[in-house]
């Protein structure tokens, strides 16, 4: 099945620009997702299966390397039109 995920993630430190571009960058290792990211937050999209163990250890990856910060994902089953605008 295929899933799309919005996600912000919201570093507790004063250099989050870094810390969500790190985090960007560890999602890009996957040739498996589609990427998309705007101002707001990072959108991807694959395998059901697939996104959440990459999340599960790119999160844990994250709090272990930057320490505390907060996740905000919205789940979308059958995934979605990343390019979509309006």
């Amino acid at each position: 099945m295929k899933t799309a995920v919005e996600i912000s993630l919201y570093p507790l430190q004063d250099n989050y620009i870094d810390i969500i571009k790190w985090f960007i960058g560890r999602l890009d290792a996957y040739p498996e997702l589609e990427r998309k990211t705007n101002g707001m937050s990072t959108q991807i999209q694959g395998d059901h299966n697939a996104i959440m163990t990459i999340l599960s250890d790119e999160m844990a990856n994250a709090y272990q390397k930057w320490g505390r910060g907060v996740f905000v994902c919205k789940f979308i089953p059958g995934g979605v039109n990343l390019d979509h605008s309006e």
